[in-house]
């Protein structure tokens, strides 16, 4: 990510920059999936896709500039303890942005601390739930059957290898709210294998 300024409008943006030589295609087309899930987000709790530019050689994502870093360091930096108040606010935030990502048929999949933007620096700062590299977009009845995400924040079907839907962000909601109010992740192991079980 590199941070610029708009030429016409003197706002600052961030511009994710992607060389597609070396990309994969599978990679690249999990990008192109990610630009067209941002085009559909207009949610206040949501990284907003700005603009896109492409050439030859590489890929560029304007987006808002957020500088609060992820939602993990914003903790540790308060020392891993937040008012409850604080908590309430930014869960009640990703349980709305997640409402409106399902309301359109988006599963996230890899919601996670790292994954949670801050806005800014400050106590009061918002949060805004960014890389929609593994979202998928689904119908009312349908399910997904792809393994993805993050081991601590998956939700039990992920792991059982079963079809899931929707309910696998709000599982991985439910552990970051246990993150914020106790410090620790609810599942937590050094060994993969073990944390499976």
């Amino acid at each position: 990510m590199k941070a610029a300024v708009h030429k016409k409008t003197g706002k600052r943006v961030a511009i994710k920059i992607m060389k597609k030589a070396s990309m994969p295609e599978s990679e690249l087309e999990l990008i192109r999936y990610e630009i067209e899930t941002l085009k559909v987000c207009q949610h206040p709790n949501i990284i907003r896709l700005l603009d896109i530019f492409e050439n030859v050689e590489f890929i560029y994502l304007v987006m808002e500039i957020l500088m609060g870093g992820n939602l993990f360091k914003y903790f540790e930096k308060r020392k891993c303890c937040l008012p409850e108040r604080s908590t309430r606010k930014i869960i009640h935030s990703l349980a709305t942005a997640l409402f409106y990502l399902h309301s359109y048929g988006i599963i996230h999949r890899d919601i996670k601390l790292e994954n949670i933007m801050m806005t800014d620096k400050g106590d009061e700062a918002n949060v805004k739930i960014a890389d929609f590299g593994l979202a998928k977009i689904i119908g009312p009845s349908e399910l997904c059957n792809e393994r993805c995400g993050t081991l601590a924040y998956a939700a039990p079907e992920l792991l059982l290898r079963k079809p899931y839907g929707k309910a696998v962000d709000i599982w991985s909601l439910g552990v970051i709210a246990h993150y914020l109010l106790t410090g620790v992740l609810p599942f937590d192991h050094k060994n993969d294998s073990v944390l499976m079980k």
